[in-house]
């Protein structure tokens, strides 16, 4: 077990001796697979790599913003898929990214910087990026200057025209959060879709979704990202179209005025 004093925590999967989980706050936020970046055990991060493949042709680079950093997860993930995808990752938290750093070097080519996710999004021009992907967490809420309309659009601002916003949420039931968010992505982006466990949609239980978001209509790969989720050793169902607007169920957008984000 490696840690700082009252800090991020890197412990040892018993189950699989190269595997590290990284807890924050005492709750699992990561893992990571030292020998295999492409061994993903969290069923999220699964969801989101399947966004990542389907993105683009097999292998070509991506421009990629990580707005959360946690062990670099995804970033290994592209690393190791799409080699030579120049990639920026902004934490917050500057003690967690110097433990993941020192313990679990990131490979070549990931620009890593501390800063706030929606600070960081002033700064890059827009169209810089294919894809922006938010795992933003302080314990297990997001804050709630990340929540908005205004922070949809910084996102779409920094996206080229076919680009991908992939965002990772946690609720519980009956969900409102992630129907807030819904509308809310809907408010900026042209198409979105949602990635679920079956038991999350029938509110049995707590646990992650994934939002995708595109600026272009139809731009989301909604067939075989369905295809895909389906096989999962957690299958997941794919909301899109009429079935997200009946998921979202006239949930109203969240501004920051709604948030008191000045």
């Amino acid at each position: 077990m490696d840690r700082t004093a009252d800090g991020p925590t890197l412990v040892v999967d018993p189950a699989r001796r190269t595997g590290r989980t990284l807890l924050a706050a005492g709750v699992e936020q990561s893992y990571v697979d030292v020998a295999d970046p492409t061994h993903l055990r969290f069923e999220y991060v699964r969801r989101m790599a399947a966004l990542l493949d389907l993105a683009a042709p097999p292998g070509a680079p991506l421009r990629a913003l990580h707005l959360g950093g946690g062990a670099l997860t995804l970033p290994r993930y592209l690393a190791a898929t799409r080699p030579g995808s120049p990639q920026h990752v902004v934490e917050r938290d500057a003690a967690l990214l110097d433990l993941v750093t020192r313990e679990l070097p990131p490979p070549p080519g990931i620009r890593l910087e501390v800063a706030d996710a929606r600070a960081a999004l002033t700064g890059p021009p827009a169209g810089g990026y294919d894809v922006v992907l938010a795992d933003v967490y302080s314990g297990a809420r997001m804050p709630t200057h990340v929540r908005s309309v205004e922070f949809a659009a910084a996102v779409a601002r920094v996206l080229a025209p076919d680009g991908l916003y992939l965002v990772n949420l946690t609720d519980l039931p009956p969900l409102v959060f992630s129907r807030a968010q819904t509308a809310t992505l809907g408010v900026v982006f042209a198409d979105v879709c949602l990635v679920a466990d079956r038991r999350m949609l029938g509110g049995r239980r707590y646990g992650n979704l994934v939002l995708a978001a595109a600026r272009r209509p139809d731009r989301l790969p909604v067939r075989p990202l369905a295809a895909r989720v389906a096989r999962d050793p957690l299958p997941g169902v794919v909301l899109h179209g009429p079935t997200l607007v009946g998921f979202t169920g006239g949930a109203a957008p969240t501004t920051d005025a709604d948030l008191g984000v000045g």
